[in-house]
């Protein structure tokens, strides 16, 4: 990777952000030299506890810092869109947290200018880059024929309408939450859908509170994904194939262990276990790919990003029909 590590900026002091701050902590390929808020305080107290060199009271400010290489967009959903573009505008490689933007539109906006100014753009879907994973991804040649992938992610929160995942204006809902994890899983083994059908619970604010999805694929294959903001599920994920299938144990996003099952012989069980929350993978693969001159990750490519943006899209309409 690089000589140095890279001087990340971080757009947003949230939990995410802050969980990202602190596993970057655990590698040696970056560390956090900004960060950026809406408000000094804010930025301020975020800096203070983790020791950041430079704060910034708004988030062009950050984005202009001629001291950062590479800035992380972990605003709230309805900002990353804004936030990424001042990003690369300033010439910053960016990582844009899930879900990478509301709609396909803003995806493809997105893309367009980091490919006009040759500039590294990546979805931070951490799922995608850690070791349990990347193993799957391996074995998928030995399950034949994939028919059927499963996934699902269900969190319970209390219904306070001020909460983010329950508020309209923060972009609230399970689907851009949670169900963004089972939409990409499902994209990365079987790319996109040919046919979309879902049906929606809303909240007590309008926001989708549960969904359910059904992909269809030109192989014949399908998907059966779920998620919910009213209950703990088990966030399992399955992909089971005509010689053998996958089960990965919950929560199957995070680092989690998994267990190869044979139609004929015996299974195979691989244990993962990580030290924090598996964020530092993607700050790596980040690394990895600016050092190589790169503008973008094969294990997370932009058309994939706007691929899977394009099926929320399609989820959501499907809901409204």
């Amino acid at each position: 990777m690089n000589d140095k590590p890279l001087r990340w900026g971080i757009m947003g002091t949230g939990g995410i952000a802050k969980a990202f701050a602190d596993d970057l902590a655990l590698t040696s390929s970056g560390v956090v030299a900004a960060v950026g808020s809406r408000t000094a305080e804010a930025a301020g107290r975020f800096a203070d506890a983790r020791g950041v060199p430079a704060r910034h009271g708004s988030y062009e400010a950050l984005a202009n810092d001629p001291d950062i290489d590479v800035v992380y967009v972990a605003t709230p959903h309805p900002l990353h869109h804004a936030n990424a573009r001042l990003a690369l505008e300033a010439g910053k490689p960016v990582l844009v947290e899930k879900p990478f933007t509301m709609n396909a539109a803003e995806a493809r906006d997105l893309v367009e200018l980091a490919r006009e100014k040759d500039l590294f753009l990546m979805e931070a879907m951490w799922t995608r880059f850690l070791p349990h994973i990347r193993h799957v991804r391996e074995l998928l040649p030995r399950l034949g024929r994939v028919v059927t992938v499963s996934a699902d992610h269900g969190q319970w929160f209390a219904e306070d309408p001020g909460f983010r995942l329950f508020a309209p204006e923060l972009g609230g809902g399970a689907l851009l939450d949670l169900g963004i994890y089972p939409v990409s899983f499902a994209s990365m083994v079987l790319g996109p859908p040919a046919r979309v059908a879902a049906m929606a619970t809303p909240a007590f604010t309008g926001v989708d509170a549960q969904m359910s999805m059904l992909f269809g694929y030109e192989s014949g294959a399908q998907a059966v994904l779920s998620c919910t903001l009213s209950a703990a599920s088990p966030t399992t994920a399955s992909i089971v194939g005509t010689d053998a299938r996958i089960e990965i144990e919950g929560a199957f996003y995070a680092p989690a262990s998994f267990t190869l099952i044979p139609r004929e012989g015996e299974r195979s069980r691989f244990e993962y276990v990580d030290e924090g929350r598996g964020l530092r993978y993607q700050a790596d693969e980040v690394a990895l790919r600016l050092a190589n001159g790169e503008t973008e990750s094969p294990l997370m490519p932009l058309a994939e990003t706007v691929s899977i943006m394009t099926t929320v899209d399609e989820v959501l309409a499907a809901t409204r029909t």
